[in-house]
């Protein structure tokens, strides 16, 4: 009798288990798909990143500085 009631515990202990982790990742897919607006804002940030890391490049090649040395003249 003893090792039938911890059967059924394991067992229950598992199945509540098992809900747990669902409704968790649940909670976490519906978090990312229910707000269009912060996928906009991120995606222009990536945008607006990417157009930075350009202008820090240009900036720093060696042919700016010639450029800006000449017309410094």
């Amino acid at each position: 009798m003893n090792g039938t009631f911890v059967f059924i515990i394991v067992i229950v202990a598992i199945v509540m288990g098992a809900q747990t982790l669902q409704k968790i990742v649940t909670a976490r897919t519906a978090k990312k798909d229910e707000n269009p607006e912060l996928e906009e804002a991120l995606a222009q940030i990536d945008k607006l990143e990417e157009r930075i890391r350009v202008l820090e490049r240009i900036v720093t090649e060696n042919k700016y500085d010639l450029r800006h040395e000449i017309n410094k003249l």
